[in-house]
């Protein structure tokens, strides 16, 4: 019997594994890579917010128990499920963007302090696009996302094989730390047989100086999405 085709999950833990199980059930063989590793920040908090804005799931884990009975808008599906399975009891999805998420909080959040939930480097342009529709926002770095010293050998040694058909990228931060992870184990040429799936059109420009068989772009920025590149 054939074995599987792979797929290189190249996420950050523990999201790489919720996504190795989706891929699993479509048939495919995961291949486990996280590209990132994700190192958590302490929350500095004066007072509870009205809501929260979560723009990854990566947020969740340094917001305290304390805050769940607070209004979520994350901005997609995937983190508000997350947000749902940590406790939180009152959550919306904007279902895309950072611009869908600005747009749904200016719509349907309540008034008061909005605590936005974010990475290192990331979320100043929706911050700024808050302030300018009159909102009080507290942006706080809950975590960074710092570049893997190593890919794992499994997984070096699954590409070599010429065992992975598929490598998803769920950012272009993933993709340049995976490039450069690529370089450093010598895989760039077994690349050329493996097929690029890319959340975003900067994922897709981060995976260019790699010869892939095909990039792929997602037709919307989510998993569900990107999942269905696969064939």
């Amino acid at each position: 019997m054939t074995a599987p085709a792979g797929v290189l999950i190249t996420r950050p833990r523990p999201a790489a594994d919720a996504t190795g199980a989706l891929v699993a059930a479509r048939g495919f063989a995961p291949v486990i890579a996280p590209a990132l590793v994700i190192r958590s920040r302490p929350i500095r908090l004066e007072s509870v917010p009205a809501a929260i804005a979560v723009t990854s799931g990566n947020a969740l884990a340094g917001l305290p128990a304390g805050l769940h009975a607070v209004p979520v808008f994350a901005v997609g599906d995937a983190t508000a499920a997350k947000a749902r399975a940590a406790g939180f009891s009152e959550v919306t999805s904007a279902g895309a963007d950072a611009a869908a998420l600005a747009a749904l909080i200016a719509r349907a959040a309540p008034p008061g302090p909005l605590l936005l939930a974010v990475g290192e480097g990331q979320g100043a342009a929706l911050e700024r696009s808050l302030r300018a529709r009159g909102r009080a926002v507290d942006r706080q770095v809950l975590y960074a996302a710092q570049p893997a010293d190593a890919l794992p050998a499994e997984a070096v040694a699954a590409v070599r094989a010429g065992r992975v058909r598929f490598a998803l990228f769920f950012s272009a931060e993933t993709a340049r730390a995976f490039v450069r992870l690529a370089a450093t184990d010598a895989v760039e040429q077994a690349l050329g047989a493996v097929t690029a799936c890319a959340i975003g059109r900067s994922a897709v420009m981060a995976l260019e100086p790699i010869r892939w068989r095909e990039i792929r772009l997602a037709d919307h920025p989510n998993q569900e999405a990107m999942l269905a590149l696969l064939q």
